[in-house]
């Protein structure tokens, strides 16, 4: 723990914080998923990847920078999933910040992606892997005219 009490943190318990600071930035499991099939069809990309070089604090989850692509797979908690996002009861205040933020980060990111040229796909990580590499193999073949 850091110097700061469990007391003062935003975690109502202590298994709530051990809960959050357990959820990956990146190499998540349905991520992972999609990265093996797009790897096993041939496909190569940049991971936790930063598209533009002059805002390297925004991270795509898969990247193609030659034909400009970035891809995001969203949790479903983290990024207010219409489907399956539950509001916490406890600290409710808080977390409807939060999530309300993160999905408008979401909405600033894919904007300012595409204002630069890129195609920017966006996908939940209750998707089936196989449909989501197929979607990124097909934008993919569009990209390179191949279509």
């Amino acid at each position: 723990m850091t110097a700061r009490a469990a007391s003062e943190s935003w975690a109502t318990s202590d298994g709530a914080r051990a809960s959050m600071q357990a959820n990956r930035r990146a190499n998540t499991g349905p991520e992972l998923a999609v990265r093996r099939l797009l790897h096993a069809a041939g496909f190569r990309y940049r991971v936790d990847y930063p598209p533009l070089a002059d805002f390297r604090r925004l991270r795509a989850d898969i990247v193609f920078p030659r034909r400009h692509l970035a891809v995001f797979v969203d949790g479903c908690f983290w990024h207010g999933c219409p489907d399956h996002f539950v509001m916490p009861k406890a600290n409710a205040e808080y977390w409807a910040r939060k999530i309300a933020r993160n999905v408008e980060r979401d909405a600033e990111t894919t904007a300012r992606l595409i204002e630069r040229g890129w195609l920017v796909l966006r996908f939940w990580e209750h998707e089936p892997a196989a449909e989501v590499a197929s979607a990124i193999a097909r934008a993919m073949r569009e990209l390179k005219g191949e279509c």
